[in-house]
């Protein structure tokens, strides 16, 4: 689907930055080319300052996603999702942030399964899509704070980069 959102745009970097966007953020796109945060309609202008670029752009890009039968069953169906990773502290939990090979498999298995084995409760994942984040972090709120010995456990994995937040 992302090669053809390529090609549908190409030339045209600024249309393909609102759609990245719109994917990223999880912006739908109704049958009109109105854009909504699940059922809050959102205004063009806003999210193009948002991008820098002009509102037309976005206005013409939404509408050209409604239009086409391949993308419209796509961006008609996104939903936001609630990271709450930089707000985990808030609420007395740690963060896992882990860095890897977008192109390695059963990365989070391996995480869950050493969580698991030390009885931590998992709050949430979120794992950025290598298509569109160039260096793809996978982050695991746990509820409340991190034993010591289930991150060395989890450093044992071999993963580029762990940080614990």
């Amino acid at each position: 689907m992302l090669r053809y959102v390529e090609e549908f745009f190409a030339g045209r970097r600024a249309a393909l930055k609102v759609v990245t966007a719109l994917l990223r953020l999880g912006i739908r796109v109704d049958k009109t080319g109105t854009l909504y945060c699940d059922t809050i309609e959102l205004a063009p202008a806003k999210i193009a300052r948002a991008l820098s670029i002009d509102r037309r752009v976005v206005i013409e890009t939404a509408k050209e996603i409604a239009d086409d039968p391949e993308l419209y069953p796509v961006f008609s169906d996104l939903l936001p999702i609630a990271n709450v990773s930089r707000a985990a502290k808030f609420f007395g939990h740690d963060v896992i942030e882990i860095g890897a090979d977008p192109n390695s498999v059963g990365l989070v298995a391996k995480v869950t399964g050493v969580l698991g084995r030390h009885n931590v409760k998992i709050r949430q994942i979120i794992a950025d899509d290598p298509e569109l984040y160039p260096e793809p972090i996978l982050r695991v709120v746990v509820d409340g704070k991190l034993p010591q010995k289930a991150l060395s456990d989890i450093r044992k994995l071999g993963l580029q980069s762990i940080s614990l937040k």
